[in-house]
This record gives structure tokens, C-alpha cells and sequence, in this order.
């Protein structure tokens, strides 16, 4: 056991935090090396506990380069973030407990009770946890005590400032530096900044208001020329509002004048029209619709007359016709027969071919005459006779040869001849068709003809006798139908008459509606007017548009003026502004005066708690380092150097090598700690991986500076080598476990 007294003391933790499954890993009082291979949820121990200790910010958002621990740590399992830890605080058994009810707070309920008892912590609550248990915020706790590998060295912090001034001035954490600047920086900023702040906007504003002044004293000059310009529009549009009123009452006169002629007008076609009509009822003129009817008839007497004409020439064309056809029967054969009568007349043939006298005669003669030839020549009868015997025989022969040739040819021309007889008969016999037929239809056309002469006869008769009722001198159709045109022309004069007496009264009618009644004295004076209604009214319209633009402008310019503000309340506003920019003015040289002697203060206080705190870094560090150096400075910022042993020049932290800058970042750290950890708290030191880049012996004598400061704290020692555990084998003081694989 340690002499000394530790007042915060971990028993036990109990983890659903990322990789971490309800895994539970128990502590001891002092030195506690936790050693395990890489991945095996070290990292993952030291978040959680913090995250037990001040909970998980559920606001942090992941961005590039950065991932929230509310992401980070979501368990792997899929349940819900959560944990446990069992403490030992100020002789006080203690049992905290965070859980997540709602996935958007997780480990947000948080419980603290009494160990064996149930009984709540009031003290304790999910935001008060840490700073109560360790006795500084969290961004302190972070910057001194939580050393990561990652994180060795120190960055700047208000809360980390406010712990080192209360520790070095009076005592109070309210006080921090780089705070105070940023407050007085923003302060003058406020009022200034490039183009932004009060001073610029304030700055614009009164420009805005004196060019809105300058704006308005223009407007209203223009608003009084306009006003002017509208009032000299309307004195115009007034005198020629008169000038169209002169006119109106001349044109008004004028009006009245048409209507009076054309009353006379109406009135004079109205008699015509009396007299048109008394004089066709005198000469018993019909109405159109009797000439109409008239005139129709003579017309289809004209037509009947053509048909007449027609089926006369049609009649002759049919006797014509007739009498070829009769020409044509009588040239016939057989004219006076009838066909069958035809058919039944005998056929008269030539008669037969016979041997003629006269030949036989001739030839006998020859034979003699060639025998007798023939006696004298030749002085013999028998042959002369015998030769003229063959003569005869030979000529009886050629007779009886010519004469049967004769009777073929017989027999051909008969044959010929009734076949004539037969055509001839068909012939005849449709030309005595066709002249029947010829006959009939002469018979027709003579009827049609002299009935339609009768039908003409008739109908001409009647129509003359009705139109002789009104006119006596029509004894024929052109007569009538030349008395009929001249009725219809007399009843055309009267139909015209009429609508132009219609028409009159209508014009009359309307100019009797659009003509105003006439005032007294209105007609008494009747001088053209000096212009035309046309140049009147072109010019009125002129100045009526020039009017209303005039106005338009004037609203314009008065709404315009209007939106400016009173000249009086600008004035007043431009005021006040140049008020307000000498009263921040004088702020801003305040504010800077200000920063000046903060700065001042801050070199002082700086020389105050830097000898301090490299005083005991340096003890630390030559520990470290086996008093390999000896000196440690630090500024504001904490940008560490350090002084080899016997070398006055100190040398940056960045031109040290990875091993020494971490050995000399972890001796600061230390210090911090003795510095800013309440001693009557004894907040533990959590480690990890923090001496990974340390040699052998370096980490040799590191691990028993922890070891000795492990009896005033705990401290957790998280490592992934075995140099810790082995150079701690055997000693009785020192906490060994060696974590295994978590799934």
C-alpha cells in the first residue's frame, strides 16, 4: 500500500462503447499498466472513461478530416451506448452510470448513486461530473491528464489559461488572457473590422442620409416644377375644354338645321308617294303580284308557242319522212302487195338453153360447102362427102358441148334469182314496216301539233282578255307584254318612292334622337368656329396626356420626397449618427488602448508562471532523459524549448527527435498536472500509448517517475509493448493486466 492518500480512486469499468461489448475491466489504486496488442480497445477504454467522467457531445457534426465520438464509439454491436463505473471519491463508494434513452443523445441519462445503498448523488449530475469528481473542466482535464500519443502535445486553451492564472495571481479561474483578447478583440472588430463593424455601417448610414438629404432638397425643387408645369396644363385644358364647348353648341345648330331638312325631306317624299299611288289606282293599275302572274303566262306562251313551232317542224319532218319511205315501198317489186302477199307471187324464170335451127342450118351448109371444097380440089366425092360428114359431126358436137354449158349456167342464174327474190322480199317487207311505222308517227305529230296550237289559241285569248280589263289596247302578246313592263315600272317608281320616303324618316327619326334640344339663345348666333373640331381635340388630348404626366411626375416626385423622410427628421438622423461615430470612435481608441495594456499585463503574467512551470518540466524532463538536459521554456502559447546540460542555447521541440519531443511534451504535461490538478482531488492520470516512442532506458526511468507519482494518484498506463509489464514483473506496488482481443 501507498503512504499517501488517494482520494479519487477507479474500481471498475463496465463498457458498451464501440468495439467494447459490456466487457468489464477492474483497477487498482496506484500504477495500473493495462497492456494489449493494437485493436484491442485501448483507445476505445480511455474515450470511454472520459466519456463517463463529461459525457459525449451530441452536437459535434462530422466534417472532413473528423469523425464525432457519437460515431465514432456507436457501438459495433448495435445496441445502445452505455456504461458503467464504480469509483472510490473522497471516502465515498460511488456508482455512476450513463445510458441512452434517445439515439440522437447518446450515454445522455446519467445516474449517480451511493454503492449498496441506491441513494442519489446530489451533487452529481451529467454535466457537473467531472469537474466535480476531478476538480477541472474538461478542456483542462484534456490538456493535462489525458495524455494520448496523438495528443502529447499542449494546444491553447481559455480553460487551461484561467486554471494556470488562478495558480499563479489570486486565485480565481475567471481571468484568462487569450479570453479577455478575443472579447476585446471582437469588441473592436465590432466597431471595426475592414469594411465591417458599427463604424463602417454607421459610416454608410450617414452617407445614405445625407445623400437622401441632397436627394430630397432636389425632389422638391423638381416637385415644384412639376406642380408649376401641371397648373399652366390645366389653366390650357380649361380654355380649350371652352373652345370644345363653342363647338359643340355650333355643331349642335347645325344638327338642328339637318333634322329641320330633313323633316322636309321626309315630308316631301311622302306626298310623292300619295301622288304615285293615287295615280295607279286612277289608271287600275294591278298589283306586281297580277303583272307578275302576267307577265309569267305571256312568257309560257312564248314557250308554248316555241313547243307549237317545234311539233309543226317535227309533223313535217315526220311527212318527210313518209313519203321516202312510201318512195322507197313503191320502187319496190312488189309495191301493192302486202308481204305476205309478196311471199306467195310466183318467181318468172328465162326459158331453157336449146340447139338453135339457125345452127344446125349453118353447119349443114358448111359441110356441104367444105365437101363440094374438097370434090373440086381433090376430084374424090367419097372423101368430100366424108369430110364434110366429119365436119357436121364435128360442129353438131361443139353445139351440144356450147348448149350443156348453156343449161349449167341456167340453173346458176335461177338459183341466183330466187335467192334476189328472197332478199328483195326482206327488203320489202322493212320498208313496209318502216313506212307504216312512218305513217303512224306522221299521225302522232300532226295531233301534237294542232293540240298544242289549240292549248296556245286558248290561253292567249284568256290572258288578252284579262289584261284588256285594265289595258284595252292589248290585242296581242307583245302588246300586252310591252303594257305589263310599263306597269311594273310604274309600280318599281312607287316601291322607290316608298323606300325613299322610309328612309327619309328614318334619317329623320335618328337625326331627331342624336340632335340636342335646342336652349334659349342657342341659335340666336351662329358664328363658324376659328378652328376645326380635329385640331381642337388633337391639341386637348396633347395637354391632357402633358397633364397627366405632369402629375404623375409631381405624385411621383411627392411620393418619392415622401419616402426621403422630413428633411427635418433627417437632418436629426444625420445628427445623431455623426454622434454616434464620435462616441465609438472614441470607444475603438479605447478598446485599443485597452489591448495595449492587456498585452502588457500579459508579458508580465507571462514571466510569472513560465519560470514556474519550465522549472518543473525541467525537473521532469532531466528525469526523463537522465539528465541529459536541464532546462525547459515555454511561452503564452505553450511552444516548448528545451536546454541541453551544459549548452545555453535552447532548442524548438521541432528539431528535437520524435522520441525526446515526446519525452519532453509528456514532462510538460506532468508539470501541468502538478500545476493545475486540484491536490486536494488527486485527479488520476490516464495514459495511452504515451511512451511507445521512448528507448528502453528512457522509458525505464518514465515508468519510475509514474511509479512514484502513483502514490499520490491513479494512474492507468495503457501499452501495446511488454517492456512496462516485464520491467514491473515481480513488484507488488504496480498493477499489471494484460487485456485480451475483443470480438
Amino acid at each position: 500500500m501507498y503512504l499517501g492518500v488517494i482520494l479519487l480512486l477507479i474500481r471498475r469499468m463496465t463498457a458498451s462503447f464501440g468495439k467494447l461489448r459490456g466487457e468489464m475491466l477492474e483497477l487498482n489504486d496506484g500504477l495500473n499498466i493495462l497492456q494489449a496488442p493494437n485493436e484491442t480497445g485501448k483507445s476505445t477504454w480511455c474515450a470511454f472513461l472520459l466519456s463517463m467522467f463529461y459525457g459525449v457531445n451530441s452536437r459535434e457534426r462530422e466534417r472532413a478530416g473528423f469523425i464525432p465520438d457519437k460515431i465514432r464509439y456507436a457501438p459495433w454491436s448495435g445496441s445502445t451506448m452505455s456504461g458503467r463505473l464504480d469509483c472510490l471519491a473522497d471516502g465515498r463508494e460511488l456508482t455512476l452510470t450513463r445510458t441512452t434513452r434517445r439515439q440522437t443523445s447518446p450515454m445522455g441519462e446519467f445516474q449517480a448513486v451511493y454503492s449498496g445503498t441506491g441513494d442519489h448523488v446530489p451533487e452529481l449530475t451529467g454535466t457537473t461530473c467531472g469537474e466535480t469528481l476531478l476538480g477541472v473542466s474538461r478542456e483542462v482535464y484534456e490538456r493535462s491528464a489525458f495524455i494520448r500519443q496523438a495528443g502529447l502535445p499542449i494546444s491553447q486553451d481559455a480553460g487551461l489559461e484561467r486554471r494556470i492564472a488562478s495558480l499563479i495571481t489570486s486565485g480565481e479561474e475567471d481571468t484568462s488572457y487569450s479570453e479577455a483578447a478575443d472579447t476585446l478583440k471582437k469588441q473592436l472588430n465590432r466597431r471595426r473590422h475592414n469594411k465591417t463593424g458599427q463604424l463602417p455601417v454607421l459610416e454608410t448610414e450617414l452617407q445614405d442620409t445625407e445623400r437622401q438629404i441632397a436627394e430630397a432638397e432636389i425632389l422638391a425643387r423638381q416637385l415644384t416644377d412639376a406642380r408649376a408645369q401641371a397648373e399652366a396644363f390645366a389653366h390650357r385644358e380649361a380654355a380649350l375644354s371652352e373652345e370644345l364647348v363653342r363647338l359643340d353648341r355650333w355643331e349642335a345648330a347645325l344638327q338642328r338645321q339637318t333634322l329641320a331638312q330633313a323633316r322636309d325631306a321626309a315630308q316631301q317624299a311622302e306626298q310623292r308617294v300619295a301622288a304615285l299611288r293615287q295615280r295607279l289606282e286612277e289608271d287600275r293599275v294591278p298589283e306586281n303580284e297580277t303583272i307578275g302572274r302576267l307577265r309569267g303566262a305571256i312568257v309560257n306562251l312564248e314557250t308554248t308557242r316555241k313547243a307549237v313551232d317545234k311539233a309543226r317542224a317535227e309533223r313535217d319532218e315526220a311527212a318527210k319522212a313518209l313519203l321516202r319511205a312510201e318512195a322507197a315501198v313503191n320502187e319496190s317489186p312488189f309495191t301493192g302487195l302486202t308481204p305476205e302477199q309478196a311471199e306467195k307471187s310466183p318467181l318468172d324464170l328465162s326459158p331453157k338453153p336449146r340447139l338453135p335451127l339457125w345452127a344446125l342450118l349453118l353447119l349443114t351448109l358448111c359441110a356441104a360447102a367444105l365437101g363440094t371444097v374438097l370434090y373440086l380440089t381433090l376430084k374424090n366425092l367419097p372423101l368430100s362427102i366424108g369430110a364434110a360428114c366429119g365436119l357436121l359431126g364435128v360442129s353438131i358436137l361443139a353445139l351440144g358441148l356450147f348448149t350443156g354449158r348453156k343449161q349449167v349456167r341456167w340453173e346458176a342464174l335461177a338459183a341466183e334469182a330466187r335467192q334476189q327474190r328472197q332478199t328483195d322480199l326482206t327488203a320489202y317487207t322493212t320498208l313496209y314496216h318502216s313506212a307504216e311505222a312512218a305513217r303512224a308517227e306522221a299521225d302522232k305529230r300532226s295531233a301534237t301539233a294542232e293540240a298544242l296550237y289549240n292549248t296556245l289559241s286558248s290561253n292567249e285569248q284568256g290572258i288578252l282578255l284579262e289584261i284588256r280589263r285594265f289595258a284595252p289596247s292589248a290585242f296581242d302578246a307583245s302588246t300586252a307584254d310591252s303594257l305589263l313592263r310599263e306597269c311594273a315600272t310604274r309600280r318599281k317608281a312607287l316601291a322607290e318612292a316608298e323606300a325613299a320616303a322610309q328612309k327619309a324618316r328614318l334619317r329623320y327619326e335618328l337625326l331627331a334622337q342624336q340632335t340636342p334640344a335646342a336652349e334659349s339663345g342657342d341659335d340666336t348666333e351662329l358664328t363658324p368656329p376659328a378652328r376645326s373640331r380635329e385640331a381642337v381635340t388633337g391639341e386637348l388630348a396633347q395637354i391632357r396626356a402633358s397633364l397627366a404626366s405632369a402629375r404623375s411626375a409631381a405624385d411621383r416626385l411627392s411620393g418619392q420626397l415622401h419616402a426621403k423622410g422630413d428633411p427635418a427628421v433627417l437632418q436629426s438622423s444625420a445628427q445623431h449618427l455623426r454622434e454616434q461615430i464620435t462616441a465609438l470612435e472614441g470607444e475603438y481608441d479605447s478598446i485599443q488602448m485597452a489591448m495595449a495594456a492587456l498585452e502588457n499585463a500579459n508579458t508580465t503574467l507571462q514571466n510569472r508562471f513560465s519560470p514556474a512551470l519550465g522549472q518543473r518540466a525541467a525537473e521532469i524532463f532531466s528525469e526523463l532523459t537522465g539528465q541529459r538536459y536541464s532546462g525547459v521554456v515555454l511561452d503564452r502559447s505553450f511552444r516548448i524549448s528545451a536546454e541541453p546540460t551544459g549548452d545555453g542555447v535552447y532548442r524548438d521541440a521541432a528539431l528535437l527527435s520524435a522520441g525526446t519531443a515526446d519525452q519532453l511534451y509528456l514532462a510538460t504535461r506532468l508539470a501541468i498536472c502538478d500545476l493545475v490538478l486540484p491536490p486536494d482531488q488527486a485527479a488520476p492520470i490516464i495514459l495511452d500509448d504515451a511512451l511507445a516512442n521512448f528507448d528502453d532506458d528512457r522509458c525505464a526511468a518514465a515508468l519510475r517517475w509514474l511509479k512514484e507519482e502513483g502514490r499520490r494518484r491513479q494512474i492507468l498506463l495503457f501499452t501495446c509493448h511488454s517492456r512496462e509489464a516485464g520491467f514491473f514483473a515481480g513488484d507488488s506496488e504496480v498493477s499489471v493486466q494484460r487485456l485480451t482481443e475483443t470480438a
